[in-house]
């Protein structure tokens, strides 16, 4: 099967809808799929919910569809450096459910190997908690997580090979991998693709299987937050 795309809205062709359901891969700024993001503000789609860490910040990332009002809900374990993110929640604009962020990653990872729920200590006896079923396993409260499936998982790597097997670097593993796996569909794209068999098996980190449509995008990689450390005096 051809997985190779010209470009991200060839890739995104006939997957987007109204209301859909959205994971986007990334960790602030890093190892977010920046390009499909672009493309997916440029279908119109609208209504959408986004499953993501965080928003990215106000002109780049998640934050082009906040701007333009395509995402009807978020949820997220961060607002981050994201204005109009934070904006948007206090005036009521935009749904937002909150999570603890390790238990984000695990609603992910739990929602791609099958399993519709699991329990956590995390959240006991906060906000988090409040409508979810407790339970009790050797005298401590557990509170039940659901696990997270997308219409449409939107992921970035670092390598890939013709059948989409993923190799993610450092930062961008965080969330990617896992959402990998959660889409019904998943759309990944990387900073090369090389020949199939180029790649150390033991170093695919998302088998191929997972991945439905792949791109090579041009990657800006911006810093976030920019934190320098004030010159000593000699």
């Amino acid at each position: 099967m051809k997985k190779i795309y010209p470009d991200a809205r060839a890739a995104l062709d006939g997957l987007t809808f109204d209301g859909m359901t959205v994971m986007s891969g990334g960790f602030g700024l890093c190892g977010i799929p920046e390009n499909l993001i672009v493309a997916l503000r440029d279908s119109g789609v609208k209504d959408i919910t986004v499953i993501s860490n965080n928003a990215g910040v106000d002109d780049f990332g998640l934050g082009l569809l906040l701007q333009t009002r395509q995402i009807k809900k978020m949820i997220s374990s961060y607002v981050g450096e994201n204005k109009e993110f934070e904006r948007q929640y206090l005036s009521n604009e935009l749904e937002l459910e909150f999570n603890p962020q390790g238990t984000l990653a695990e609603r992910c990872r739990a929602g791609g190997a099958g399993i519709p729920g699991f329990y956590t200590k995390t959240g006991v006896g906060t906000l988090i908690a409040e409508g979810k079923e407790h339970k009790e396993f050797n005298g401590e409260t557990y509170i039940m997580e659901t696990g997270l499936v997308a219409d449409l998982s939107i992921v970035k790597a670092w390598k890939a090979d013709e059948q989409g097997n993923l190799v993610f670097r450092k930062t961008a593993r965080n969330f990617n991998p896992m959402m990998a796996t959660a889409g019904k569909v998943t759309v990944a794209e990387v900073e090369e693709i090389v020949p199939l068999g180029s790649l150390d098996p033991d170093c695919i980190h998302t088998p191929g299987v997972y991945v439905q449509r792949l791109i090579k995008g041009d990657h800006e990689k911006r810093v976030e937050q920019r934190t320098v450390r004030q010159r000593e005096t000699a």
